[in-house]
């Protein structure tokens, strides 16, 4: 487990970094449930790579692992009120005769004066921006969306939208605190992935929670073990095999767009306080955002 050493009042995150079977639902779910359970009591938001619940693949068995709404947020749901952590997750979505890459925000429930109500709202964000082989399977989505979580506002994004300067720059203008990034970033690019969540903290001055997938297509966990490594190189080109080698890393960046924690490729927990004080205070360094609140 990779945690920082911040002492500052928020909320603390999680990234369980894992592999994803593609195409297996119930093995995807049983994991998900297993690493959320084990993280430390105090953590309150855990965040998930890309299509966490269903994986992906480039043919006709995406439509058919594909998971409706409902059925995607009660299984969350579950998880969310067994540990009392909110999740965030991706999953591949189906909705009538179209299917999209979602990601789920879900909350868990609240148990208040021997009563339980769900602490916030479920909501969906449908990926705007597909990257290769998904476009030719899945539609865009058409709605960004905020959420009010323990970060505070915050944005959705999956993935390849992190390229997008427009994306970030409406949700500065919305003064989001936070913006969390579930990705399956490909391993030939990792230094990408680390440049962009890095580059989308500072630019909006925010808290940015990237999650990437580690492993290979198919689910086969290949980490390296959890070293600090970048995972390879950055190059525009490589081979299928390389391509379909996901990333790991995931990354929490400071408002300032400096690293507060990282993972390299293995099977690890990160786990990282969003400091509120921190970010008042970057943004009353830097201006640019903290302008818009006047």
């Amino acid at each position: 487990m990779t945690e920082t050493d911040d002492t500052g009042a928020g909320p603390t995150v999680a990234v369980p970094q894992i592999p994803v079977d593609d195409c297996a639902v119930e093995r995807n779910l049983d994991r998900i449930r297993d690493r959320v359970a084990a993280l430390p009591d105090r953590v309150d938001i855990a965040v998930l790579p890309e299509y966490a619940l269903t994986g992906f693949v480039d043919d006709d068995r995406i439509r058919a692992v594909a998971l409706d709404r409902d059925a995607a947020l009660d299984r969350l749901s579950a998880i969310a009120d067994d540990t009392g952590v909110a999740l965030t997750a991706g999953y591949a979505e189906r909705d009538g005769d179209e299917l999209f890459n979602a990601t789920a925000y879900v909350p868990p429930e609240a148990f208040t004066g021997g009563s339980s109500d769900r602490d916030g709202e479920a909501t969906v964000y449908r990926k705007r921006h597909l990257w290769g082989e998904e476009a030719e399977r899945m539609a865009a989505g058409s709605e960004r969306v905020v959420v009010d979580t323990p970060a505070g506002r915050t944005g959705l994004l999956t993935c390849y939208d992190l390229n997008f300067v427009a994306e970030s720059a409406w949700f500065a203008d919305r003064l989001v605190d936070a913006l969390f990034v579930p990705g399956a970033w490909p391993a030939a690019h990792v230094r990408n992935w680390r440049l962009l969540l890095r580059a989308r903290a500072l630019d909006g001055v925010r808290w940015v929670v990237g999650a990437g997938r580690t492993g290979s297509a198919g689910g086969n966990g290949d980490g390296d073990g959890g070293g600090d490594g970048d995972g390879g190189g950055d190059g525009e080109r490589g081979d299928r095999s390389e391509r379909r080698r996901y990333a790991g890393n995931s990354l929490v960046a400071r408002p300032d767009g400096r690293v507060a924690a990282e993972l390299g490729r293995g099977e690890r927990d990160l786990v990282a306080t969003l400091d509120r004080d921190l970010l008042a205070d970057q943004r009353d360094l830097v201006g640019a955002v903290s302008d818009m609140e006047k």
